[in-house]
């Protein structure tokens, strides 16, 4: 997979921003995924993170499940245990915490009651997580924006497309997920193939590997670099660019004997907002055939919140009782 460096994207040194906007144009065609260097993200905030993050996982599971998700009511954050997360009807051998922008009661989107906002749960008995977390949030935050303006640009859109528009007020989502070691002879998958939702993830994984995309050639292993995020675009881009974009599908095994932690990020359109295919990207891209999975994301309509909330409710089916969108009725 390609290394693009978004330093220019971030005000600072580096490639002229054209050619990054190329980089990634060509990435994107290729297949979704690419690897981001030149963030700015500090490195020992990652350390931290995971520092703490193997503290809390460490815990015994009654202390874990003090922050268990259904404390979390609709904005759904929080731990679930081994096994509890589902991909196409299928528990994903890991485990993980839930977590997204930190608001308050006062925040007009918890006072409309949409779900997946609100407030985070953190553990007791991990205090010093809930600093790092909110500090990776907002580092990770202007990464996004900065890595959607080169995105902007490769679709010959103003630089500032997203941010003044769906990422005005983004649905910002973060996962920090554990994979107990597999058998090499065990069949069952961290997570099994599948494609994210939003607009763009940015993923920090450890040494020990595991990602897997698939690509027209077949499956290829993403391995770690040092200092890089991985970079794969979601459904929502793959609607917007009428599939002149494709949301790539990908899969996590852990093969390397030791447990695996990986810090997925995802940013994501408004949660109200309608995703509509641009105007000049709205008859598609026939050359490329038909999704993985036969999906047409041309066929929804609504909000980008509803065609999340359906989507969560398949990896989680207890969400769909916990929460009622305005189209339910």
């Amino acid at each position: 997979m390609p290394i693009v460096d978004v330093s220019a994207l971030l005000g600072r040194a580096g490639p002229p921003v054209p050619e990054v906007a190329r980089d990634i144009e060509r990435a994107c065609r290729d297949s979704g995924f690419f690897y981001v260097v030149g963030h700015g993200v500090p490195a020992a905030l990652l350390d931290r993170l995971d520092t703490l993050s193997r503290r809390f996982f460490a815990l015994p599971v009654a202390g874990k499940m003090d922050i268990a998700m259904r404390h979390g009511g609709a904005a759904w954050r929080g731990y679930f245990p081994l096994g509890a997360e589902l991909t196409s009807g299928r528990p994903d051998r890991k485990e993980g915490l839930y977590f997204g922008a930190e608001l308050g009661e006062d925040d007009p989107r918890v006072r409309a009651g949409l779900p997946l906002h609100g407030r985070n749960l953190f553990p007791a008995q991990v205090p010093e997580l809930r600093t790092v977390v909110l500090d990776y949030l907002d580092a990770l935050t202007a990464t996004a924006q900065a890595v959607l303006r080169g995105v902007a640009v490769s679709l010959d859109l103003d630089a500032d497309y997203f941010a003044h528009g769906y990422t005005a007020d983004p649905t910002v989502l973060f996962r920090i997920f554990h994979y107990p070691p597999s058998p090499p002879d065990d069949d069952d998958w961290g997570v099994g193939e599948h494609t994210d939702y939003g607009l763009l993830t940015l993923l920090a994984q450890d040494d020990n590997g595991g990602l897997q995309v698939r690509t027209a050639g077949g499956w290829i292993d993403a391995p770690p670099i040092p200092d890089a995020f991985v970079c794969n675009i979601g459904d929502m881009l793959d609607r917007l660019t009428g599939g002149w974009y494709r949301s790539t599908p990908h899969r996590v095994r852990n093969l390397s004997g030791r447990d695996r932690l990986s810090f997925p990020f995802f940013f994501d359109p408004d949660f109200t907002a309608e995703v509509p295919p641009l105007p000049r990207r709205a008859s598609g891209d026939a050359d490329r055939g038909s999704r993985w999975d036969g999906q047409d994301l041309q066929a929804f309509s609504g909000t980008y919140g509803a065609y999340l909330i359906n989507k969560v409710s398949h990896v989680f089916p207890q969400l769909r009782q916990a929460v009622r969108l305005p189209a339910d009725g």
